[in-house]
């Protein structure tokens, strides 16, 4: 993936405490490779997640998680802010801040809960209030099985209020061989709803085209 550098697209991105941590720190590497600004919000819930699921020991502070992720996807300067869970004065936390689409990868169904009500009591959930407000592009990416009344009734009210449910079931017609194709097969739906070239999947049809092109079919 490749990007002008004097161009970069800024993507709000939130990790909450639902099972699969690597959905999102794999979307945090393919947006900064991509070029894009990142503004990361992490949950403390998502911070015993990461630690549980992966290799990752996440510092608890933002500054040293910032210095930490940025060096280990090779983010350029001041290409990833990390904000805490707390910084009102962060751009997500206000209509009048920079007009970004928000990510929620993975959402747990609590932050659902808390979108779907209008809470606000931390920088994600007032960043996921203000997307609605504002109408600008939100992503859900919850991941939970099996999904109760509750959490379906939330995902259909916050559908209808604007928002996307990109659910993390990752496809198996691109013959996946290993886990990390699973989660790309993810990942790049997201990267295609954030308007973010990508090449982690081919979309569907695109060989038919190809051949046609080529006066093979």
């Amino acid at each position: 993936m490749t990007a002008d550098p004097a161009v970069r697209k800024t993507i709000n991105l939130a990790f909450t405490g639902a099972s699969g941590a690597q959905y999102g720190l794999r979307l945090l590497q393919c947006l900064l490779a991509a070029g894009c600004r990142v503004h990361l919000m992490v949950s403390r819930a998502a911070q015993v997640v990461i630690a549980t699921e992966t290799d990752l020991k996440l510092p608890g502070s933002p500054p040293a998680m910032q210095e930490y992720l940025a060096g280990l996807y090779g983010a350029g300067a001041d290409q990833l802010l990390v904000f805490g869970r707390e910084d009102w004065f962060a751009p997500p936390a206000s209509g009048s801040g920079e007009p970004a689409p928000l990510v929620v990868c993975p959402c747990s169904t609590g932050t659902l809960s808390a979108l779907a009500t209008g809470a606000s009591n931390n920088l994600i959930e007032r960043a996921g209030d203000v997307a609605l407000k504002e109408r600008r592009t939100l992503i859900l990416v919850p991941r939970e099985a099996p999904y109760s009344e509750v959490h379906l009734e939330n995902m259909l009210r916050l559908t209808r209020m604007g928002a996307t449910i990109i659910p993390a079931s990752p496809g198996f017609y691109h013959q996946p061989g290993s886990i990390e194709d699973l989660v790309d097969f993810i990942v790049a739906r997201l990267l295609d709803h954030l308007g973010v070239d990508q090449t982690l999947m081919p979309r569907w049809g695109e060989e038919r085209v190809q051949r046609k092109r080529g006066g093979q079919d």
